[in-house]
């Protein structure tokens, strides 16, 4: 016998890591490209390999998605093929697609290939993260996705809030990751299992380090899904963070923070339930109640926008919390026209920001429904979307949400969710108050210099694509349901 017919190798499924290894081949050519390609046509071959990237991704993601019916575990449990992964895949894919877009008129001079670059590499580690099946491939993930976006919120250097931002994303994500590292040592420690199905029949699981653990897991996913109270990093950040950057953080990451936190909780800590139901449900309140009153404060449009995401991030913990099918139907519904309406929203703050060269505010929006009229619509369906207005995925997102913890029997959540979104209207309007029903104030410093600024189509491509999907996903409400249950399927609740 031969030595290498005496060693058993694992089966790879190359079609379930496809997407994460189309967008792992895109990241590597655009940093070719940094290299090789000259510097006038370096944004133009970036950005297209990159976008190329997400849309290949996309594709193969829904391939995976129609050829998996049942769950299959790979690779030693290490990684999960299944739907519930595969349609998270394309909500990610898809948000890293527009962010490429909008990324494509930023007026950024140096490191433009390692940036496309760098985004990419987020994507996939994201793809990656939603399928990972125990807590090494777990944490694997979670480190993969975060250090392109620790570098990615400092790469504009020329500006101080952004290395600020950088600085501090670094030191409060690794803490996050430093505790999500510990619970899973715990969880490893109470049942010696690293697999999510294998922990859920592990024998250990009566051990207070067990329940430690899962505490400790959760706490670190929040980190990342920006729940109060582990949300004190998203405001500067969002803030201070390149604005592309920041939208594609507040859609995908929060995205795929959540889904995970989902998949974990209801494969591997089922006979905790009652206690994990009721942690994520004051997470869930937490999110609301700051989310909201500290967005009533705020005048910067991104700050404003970051709180918004902290309050939302409240909204879809209820459907975790819920713990049944129409609650993971809920929440898997809900990501896609709030990631959607996410990037918009920051697409038409970037557009403003070029236009002025500072940061946006209230102040800068009074009259910019009358100078940019597509812009301003397009961001007044963004904020009634927030706001769970009829005609938008976002009034339904909340329905979907409300019904599930009903369901649950957590009618006090519906409560607390129904007096949020009454007053998340404040400063929703506040927003659209200010770009049609205040004149522009004659300042000069609020004046474009050298005219009207260049047309981008690729970022008006980018708000019309979130528009649609803003609106599309209230009309076409119940295909987007029938996948999410297909997904949620995958899951044993």
């Amino acid at each position: 016998m031969t030595v290498g017919a005496a060693i058993a190798t694992p089966k790879v499924d190359w079609l379930a890591l496809s997407p994460s290894l189309a967008l792992l081949a895109a990241a590597t050519v655009c940093l070719l490209g940094a290299v090789l390609v000259p510097a006038a046509a370096r944004r133009a071959f970036s950005a297209t390999f990159a976008g190329a990237g997400f849309g290949v991704a996309a594709v193969l993601a829904a391939v995976v998605f129609d050829r998996s019916p049942e769950q299959e575990l790979l690779i030693a449990e290490s990684m999960t093929r299944d739907r519930i992964a595969a349609l998270a895949q394309i909500v990610l894919a898809g948000a890293g697609l527009l962010s490429v877009l909008v990324s494509w008129g930023d007026r950024r001079r140096d490191h433009v290939g390692e940036y496309y670059a760098l985004l990419a590499a987020a994507g996939g580690g994201m793809l990656f993260f939603v399928s990972a099946g125990n807590l090494m491939t777990l944490f694997l993930g979670l480190e993969w996705l975060s250090i392109p976006l620790y570098i990615l919120t400092a790469m504009d250097t020329h500006r101080k809030r952004s290395l600020e931002a950088g600085l501090k994303y670094l030191i409060v994500g690794s803490f996050g990751s430093a505790i999500l590292l510990f619970g899973a040592a715990l969880t490893y420690g109470a049942t010696g299992q690293l697999g999510f199905n294998a922990i859920r029949e592990a024998t250990g699981a009566d051990d207070p380090l067990f329940v430690t653990g899962m505490a400790m897991i959760l706490a670190g996913l929040a980190f990342k899904a920006s729940a109060a109270p582990f949300h004190m990093w998203t405001p500067d950040v969002y803030e201070g963070a390149p604005t592309a950057v920041t939208g594609f953080m507040s859609a995908a990451t929060k995205a795929a923070a959540l889904v995970v936190t989902l998949r974990v909780l209801v494969t591997a800590f089922p006979e905790q339930a009652e206690i994990w139901s009721l942690a994520v449900a004051v997470l869930a309140v937490a999110s609301l109640v700051v989310g909201n009153l500290a967005a009533l404060a705020q005048k910067d449009v991104k700050r404003l926008l970051a709180y918004s995401s902290v309050s939302h991030a409240g909204f879809m913990l209820i459907a975790v919390a819920a713990n049944s099918p129409l609650g993971g139907r809920a929440l898997l519904y809900y990501l896609i026209p709030y990631g959607a309406m996410s990037i918009g929203a920051f697409a038409v703050v970037a557009a403003r920001e070029r236009e002025l060269g500072r940061a946006v505010t209230l102040t800068t929006l009074e009259g910019y429904g009358w100078e940019r009229p597509f812009h301003a619509a397009a961001l007044w369906v963004f904020m009634l979307g927030f706001a769970g207005f009829p005609l938008t995925g976002g009034m339904l997102g909340k329905f979907y949400v409300f019904s599930a913890a009903y369901e649950a029997g957590w009618w006090w959540l519906v409560v607390v969710g129904v007096v949020a979104t009454a007053a998340s209207i404040y400063y929703y309007l506040s927003v659209i108050r200010a770009l049609f029903m205040r004149p522009a104030p004659a300042r000069a410093d609020l004046v474009a210099a050298g005219g009207s600024p260049a047309a981008d189509p690729a970022l008006t491509a980018a708000i019309v694509a979130a528009v649609a999907v803003t609106v599309g996903s209230f009309f076409f409400v119940q295909p987007l349901v029938d996948l999410a249950g297909h997904a949620v399927s995958a899951l044993s609740f």
